[in-house]
């Protein structure tokens, strides 16, 4: 009997530390890892300036605050780099000219592209805005949809790679229109983890030229795909199924035997 009691206190004792590791493992994977999506570090001044189209556009990193004067009825355009796992949050803010010379309210509307320069839906936000005649800002903001490592061929799946930001107004009595105005832009991005990415990855992320256009790189370098938070869901999984079979082996030995015999060699 003291020699069952021992095997099943010493199959306990090592159920119970698998569970720790795993528990300590599963802690890892759930604690947010640090995300290239804030400060990215010492690098360039923020832009003071926007593009007029797509090949044009002013490269900015996320947690930048870019400024631009502009015109009213001008196309601004900016350029950003988005990586696998990110959910970005693009906000404009429009100054608008004094409103005693103005003639009428003015919408605007901030629209996002990907490489493809493809039109991403936002899942939410207030993506287009109407200022009134005497208003003296407009604010618009788009929260984009996780960017996932692959995708159908035919999908619209926002993919790694550079993102266009437009901001322009859309509606504006034909009076009001080449009046200055001041725009502000601001994105940032949070790790959504490994559930998007995906197994059929990018060779690369799509990005305008070769691939390695100055400002639109990531400070960290593209991550390509291949690390996710799933790896470390998938040990934990893998330590505890190994120590609860180990544990439930030398539990079901024990009992099997009547109380008094020792085990056979």
């Amino acid at each position: 009997m003291g020699v069952v009691a021992m095997r099943r206190g010493r199959g306990w004792r090592l159920l119970g530390a698998g569970l720790l590791v795993g528990g300590a493992l599963l802690g890892v994977a759930a604690s947010p890892s640090p995300s290239p999506s804030g400060s990215q570090g010492a690098g360039p001044a923020a832009p003071t300036e926007a593009g007029t189209a797509f090949r044009t556009a002013t490269p900015v990193r996320l947690g930048q605050e870019a400024t631009a004067g502009a015109s009213t009825g001008d196309y601004l355009y900016w350029v950003l780099p988005l990586d696998t796992g990110q959910r970005a949050t693009v906000e404009a803010s429009v100054t608008l000219p004094a409103a005693a010379g103005r003639h009428a309210s003015s919408t605007w509307q901030l629209d996002v592209y990907d490489g493809l320069r493809r039109r991403q839906p936002c899942m939410y936000g207030k993506q287009t805005g109407t200022a009134a005649k005497d208003a003296a800002t407009v604010e618009l903001s788009c929260t984009l949809r996780p960017v996932r490592s692959g995708g159908d061929p035919w999908g619209n799946d926002p993919l790694p790679g550079a993102y266009y930001v437009r901001l322009t107004v859309t509606d504006l009595a034909p009076e009001d229109l080449g009046q200055p105005v001041r725009a502000r832009l601001r994105a940032a991005a949070k790790e959504a983890g490994g559930a998007y990415a995906v197994g059929n990855a990018l060779a690369a992320p799509l990005v305008p030229g070769s691939g390695t256009a100055s400002g639109i790189e990531p400070a960290d370098g593209w991550s390509g795909g291949w690390w996710s938070d799933r790896w470390l869901w998938t040990a934990a999984g893998g330590v505890l199924a190994a120590v609860a079979g180990i544990g439930g082996h030398r539990l079901t030995r024990g009992a099997g035997r009547p109380r008094g015999v020792p085990p056979t060699a």
